[in-house]
């Protein structure tokens, strides 16, 4: 049985180097096993969260269309790989701001972080603020987060790994490895969903 995998590409800047790394994600993570979604805030215009409820603890009532689409594109999915860059050592506020309307949509199924900068941090900020909001709602953060350091060199713009660049050998076994750990854990919360204490 496949299970399905959301990528999340958590920038919405106009030709971001993200934007390259989630182009090389999507020709080289194909397998049987993984139904792949590909999901880019881009197409998610949303604006910043003013509803009354707090979705973590009440559905949120008039969804504009973009927001019911974000929402049921996550709920769809078995688990979630995020792609993020590091902005003032955290996560873009749009990404903060989509992860704001989240409810129990993502709850109990793992996901993992990859974070990549421009920089020798690799993200690494980035991922360490990311994990206090994904478990908040409820989601199973795999332990390792995959940090992509001064990457801009390593992928071109059409979303290929430049061979001969320094950790490009790396940065494709990591990716591999984790896609790989990710797809595990989601077949193992897919078929025995935790349910609480019985009664």
């Amino acid at each position: 049985m496949t299970v399905k995998i959301g990528v999340i590409l958590g920038t919405t800047r106009t030709n971001s180097l993200g934007a390259r790394v989630f182009q090389y994600l999507q020709r080289h993570l194909a397998t049987p096993e993984v139904t792949y979604t590909w999901i880019d805030l881009q197409d998610y215009p949303l604006p910043l969260y003013d509803h009354a409820e707090t979705p973590l603890s009440e559905p949120i009532q008039h969804l504009a269309a973009p927001e019911k689409r974000w929402l049921d594109v996550l709920a769809a999915q078995d688990g979630y790989l995020i792609l993020s860059p590091e902005y003032d050592h955290a996560i873009p506020g749009s990404l903060k701001n989509a992860l704001d309307f989240v409810g129990p949509e993502v709850a109990a199924k793992p996901v993992q972080i990859v974070t990549y900068s421009k920089y020798s941090d690799g993200g690494m900020l980035a991922a360490a603020s990311f994990v206090g909001i994904l478990q908040m709602l409820k989601m199973l953060v795999l332990p390792t987060p995959v940090l992509l350091w001064n990457a801009e060199p390593n992928f071109t713009a059409d979303g290929d790994l430049v061979p001969d660049a320094a950790n490009s050998d790396h940065f494709a076994q990591r990716l591999t490895e984790a896609a790989d750990e990710l797809r595990h854990y989601a077949q193992i919360t897919k078929d025995h969903p935790y349910g609480g204490l019985a009664d």
